[in-house]
């Protein structure tokens, strides 16, 4: 059963424990609340002033499962906070482990005030959750995908369009790259899981895979990656990763050394970001 009452003072508590300028609002002189508006928030859970107003009321309908996730993540709940929430709702809590797309608050924060260089946070099996603006328009928007096709990884063997990013001299080790990280992940979650669904799948379908799966080759790391943007052309960009354990999650960040041509034309990717005011 939901608990209306809980749900409710929760929702509240929530919204004024965070603070506007985590979310890049400017707080004006005038701003009388303390933490963020409801609008705020009804726009961060991509649902209407409406609907968030009667939840913070204990009004209206039982929220879905889509509509407490939404929420946990406008929220920025960590994964007690959202397993909380979803028993408010009256719903089962998501399980937990690494197959799971909940992001932590604390890495999404960091990517979202890192604005001037590319950064995303991915699962260990290579399925981008979030990206920064810049991200998006080096690579494009890579949260979109569906099934196995949400991994690079899956995508750099099934799909000829993932290596056009790519500088074509660097596609054997990239190819090197992808297997010996499955194999890592594979090994780590054992049989039956999503990983060794990847690997069953990949092995059926790509001869190249299977070839490269077979030197059993383990965790070569791509230290810089070249890529080839159809608008600013070549770009040579130092590769670095922070992982979160919990989640078994990664955010990765990509940098341009100061003064070369590659930081340049990184300069001139972000001239072309839209900004907020005109998305």
């Amino acid at each position: 059963m939901i608990d209306r009452a809980g749900l409710a003072d929760f929702l509240r508590r929530r919204r004024a424990a965070l603070q506007p300028e985590d979310f890049g609002i400017v707080r004006g002189a005038r701003r009388r609340t303390s933490g963020l508006r409801r609008e705020e928030v009804a726009q961060l859970c991509t649902m209407s002033v409406d609907y968030y107003t009667k939840l913070e009321r204990g009004r209206g309908p039982r929220p879905s499962e889509q509509m407490v996730a939404s929420i946990a993540r406008g929220l920025r709940l960590s994964v007690d906070e959202r397993a909380h929430l979803f028993r408010l709702a009256g719903l089962n809590a998501p399980l937990r482990g690494p197959d799971g797309s909940q992001l932590s608050p604390g890495l999404r924060h960091v990517v979202d005030r890192i604005g001037d260089v590319p950064a995303e946070i991915s699962t260990e099996l290579g399925e981008t959750l979030y990206q920064s603006p810049l991200h998006v328009a080096l690579t494009g928007d890579r949260t979109s995908y569906r099934g196995p096709a949400r991994s690079v990884g899956y995508r750099w063997f099934v799909d000829p369009a993932t290596r056009q990013l790519y500088a074509r001299e660097d596609h054997v080790f990239l190819t090197r790259v992808f297997v010996s990280g499955l194999r890592q992940v594979a090994t780590l979650r054992g049989p039956g899981s999503r990983a060794a669904y990847f690997v069953e799948l990949l092995l059926d379908q790509s001869e190249e895979f299977r070839q490269v799966w077979h030197r059993h080759e383990v965790a070569i790391p791509p230290l810089v990656k070249r890529l080839v943007h159809p608008q600013v052309g070549a770009l040579e960009l130092n590769y670095q990763s922070l992982a979160d354990p919990e989640r078994h999650h990664r955010l990765s960040v990509y940098t341009a050394v100061r003064g070369t041509e590659s930081s340049e034309r990184l300069q001139r990717l972000m001239a072309l970001v839209p900004s907020p005011g005109s998305r």
